[in-house]
């Protein structure tokens, strides 16, 4: 089987990765990127070009609306008749089926730029984050387990086993009503066009822009992605709160999806649409541990460890009493808050420099002492572990 190994360093640990693009179950992705050519032969009409923006702009909805923001998210309700309307549009676009779909997102939300994430351009290369995690085989699984509120459904069922039937479906419509040009512009062109930029969500918008709320990732708003994805680019705000169905938190962070799902529940198609509150969108609201657990383990790591380990180490080295305290530590008879309150040293951050730290790197939250606690206790770990590395006796031999 012909493979093209695509392999990266990731960020922290410096660990190589490597994945394999499978070429033959990839071929129609490539296939019709190189078929938007074929324009050149088919000419360009007004009317192929106007289908193509037309299914750009419904396709987009259909992914921010569908796939995002009621399946991944059910930030909003509708009936069962809808819900598969919705389905079906979002699997035109040909990004597989909205059981694979939602699933991985919440995934990324569950492991977001951690190792296991499944496209963090942090810890791995963009093209990988854009594209190529979905082009490799160990990413093909549904994990049903983790859509078991959708999985319910045989009709989503359904539409999930032929992920690709309804894109199939609207290319041959495209054909019927437009001919080869609207095959080429409205079909091929509007499809490679929505592909990027919802992959871009995924490698841009954790890399440029601005973070107004801590998130404990690298999520960031972006108001060009916002606008060519109809209110996806808000993407920190999302991370942020992810039920919302609205992702410009602001009343000028345009969300064209999000007006959109409002006209569609005037006339009773979608219901409960739910909203961040006010403590959120001001950022006032304290954040769960899970997040100012991670955040703090970013800011620990930020400090520079080996070396504030090795000014510890030559001053400990002076220090009365230090040979009984190795031997304890190295006895794994002393924990490391055992071993730090049994002694004071200038070398170590205080926990005014690592609030200080954090709030010159984080955005505004009412739980910064809360990160600041947490960081200093994990930079004093990871100390501590370097101290005993240096200390331990070479292996025999």
């Amino acid at each position: 089987m012909t493979r093209l190994e695509l392999s990266e360093n990731a960020g922290p640990g410096g660990a190589e990765r490597a994945d394999r693009i499978d070429y033959p179950a990839s071929a129609a992705f490539f296939a019709i990127h190189l078929c938007c050519f074929a324009a050149l032969f088919t000419g360009v009409s007004l009317r192929a070009a106007l289908l193509g923006f037309s299914l750009y702009v419904l396709r987009i909805f259909a992914i921010g609306a569908g796939y995002h923001r009621y399946f991944a998210h059910r930030a909003f309700r509708t009936s069962r008749a809808f819900q598969f309307v919705l389905g079906f549009l979002s699997q035109t676009s040909a990004q597989r089926g909205i059981l694979w779909w939602a699933a991985h997102h919440r995934r990324h939300h569950r492991y977001s730029d951690t190792e296991q994430d499944v496209h963090s351009p942090i810890l791995r290369s963009f093209a990988y984050a854009h594209v190529g995690w979905i082009l490799v085989p160990r990413n093909e699984a549904t994990d049903l387990e983790g859509v078991r509120d959708l999985a319910q459904y045989p009709e989503l069922r359904w539409l999930d086993r032929h992920p690709y039937l309804p894109a199939a479906l609207l290319a041959l419509a495209t054909w019927l009503f437009a001919g080869l040009p609207g095959l080429v512009l409205g079909f091929c062109w509007s499809t490679v066009a929505v592909w990027h930029a919802t992959f871009s969500i995924n490698s841009l918008g954790h890399l440029f822009g601005r973070r107004r709320y801590v998130t404990g990732d690298h999520s960031r708003n972006n108001w060009l992605l916002a606008l060519i994805t109809m209110g996806e680019g808000w993407h920190n705000n999302h991370h942020a709160y992810q039920a919302s169905v609205r992702q410009g938190f602001r009343w000028w962070e345009y969300d064209f999806t999000f007006y959109a799902l409002r006209i569609l529940s005037w006339i009773g198609l979608v219901w409960d649409l739910h909203t961040p509150p006010r403590a959120v969108v001001k950022g006032e609201q304290r954040l769960g541990r899970v997040v100012i657990e991670k955040v703090a383990r970013q800011l620990a790591s930020s400090f520079p460890v080996n070396a504030i380990a090795a000014q510890v180490q030559d001053a400990l080295a002076h220090a009365p009493g230090w040979a009984d305290l190795k031997s304890r530590a190295l006895s794994a008879r002393l924990q490391a808050e055992t071993f730090w309150n049994e002694i004071d040293l200038p070398q170590l951050p205080t926990l005014d420099e690592v609030r200080a730290c954090a709030r010159a790197r984080l955005a505004h939250t009412p739980s910064l002492d809360e990160i600041a606690l947490s960081a200093r206790r994990f930079l004093l770990e990871l100390v501590y572990s370097r101290l005993i590395e240096a200390a331990a006796p070479p292996p025999a031999g």
